[in-house]
């Protein structure tokens, strides 16, 4: 669905994964694999796995911050190392190559940290042969998640759908060449693009919340005694 105009379309992350996965309801009950991208994707992916009582899992990646401007990302690096470079911001800045390698390093040594984090000892669940439903909060520049399906790819699934509740046209247009379905609610066209505001209440997602919705999925999954994540 275009979007362009200033209306919020959904409460929260929890909101747009219920929405995200009435629209995936061909893969429910199919084996298919949702990974989320850590933090934000991680509420959308824990409703979306819900909906279709699939696997849940994460897959971290993050995006290469500008020097002096980390709000700014000029690529993204994935889990298993997979980097995927802006080339045009990275030749508008003048990056220099040890100015690339630096930010790069600096992304890499995060990810190790949040993968420690995350999954400790666990190993990734097995995606090989599966439908793997990746999923964030939404896309700006797509960076992140071009790395992520780079990096998934290479575990031989069957079919990657990337599943967003939003998206900038600019991102829509480079995350499909490389998925093999990509699913939105919205596309957003307007020069200023920002995932947020597409969001009633939007905040930064702590580490107990992805661990908290980490817990709640297994539970719910698999019928076990928790208290349900409250709506924000």
């Amino acid at each position: 669905m275009p979007f362009g105009g200033e209306q919020a379309l959904f409460e929260d992350r929890y909101d747009a994964g219920k929405q995200l996965g009435q629209c995936l309801e061909e893969y429910k009950d199919q084996s298919a694999v949702v990974l989320a991208i850590p933090n934000g994707g991680v509420p959308v992916g824990m409703e979306v796995a819900l909906a279709l009582n699939a696997d849940f899992d994460l897959v971290i990646s993050r995006k290469i911050p500008l020097p002096l401007n980390p709000e700014a990302g000029f690529g993204a690096i994935a889990d298993d190392g997979a980097v995927i470079l802006n080339e045009e911001l990275v030749s508008n800045y003048g990056l220099s190559q040890q100015q690339i390698d630096y930010q790069i390093s600096l992304v890499r040594e995060v990810i190790r940290q949040r993968r420690l984090l995350y999954r400790q000892d666990k190993p990734p669940v097995v995606v090989s042969g599966k439908t793997v439903v990746i999923t964030d909060d939404g896309l700006a520049s797509g960076f992140t998640v071009l790395a992520t399906v780079a990096s998934v790819r290479r575990r031989r699934p069957k079919e990657i759908v990337v599943a967003v509740p939003v998206t900038s046209a600019t991102a829509l247009a480079q995350v499909e060449k490389v998925a093999d379905k990509v699913v939105t609610l919205a596309t957003g066209s307007m020069s200023r693009f920002a995932v947020a505001d597409f969001y009633r209440h939007w905040y930064d997602l702590g580490d107990d919340e992805v661990f908290q919705c980490l817990k709640e999925w297994r539970a719910r999954r698999f019928k076990t005694n928790i208290e349900p994540q409250q709506d924000k």
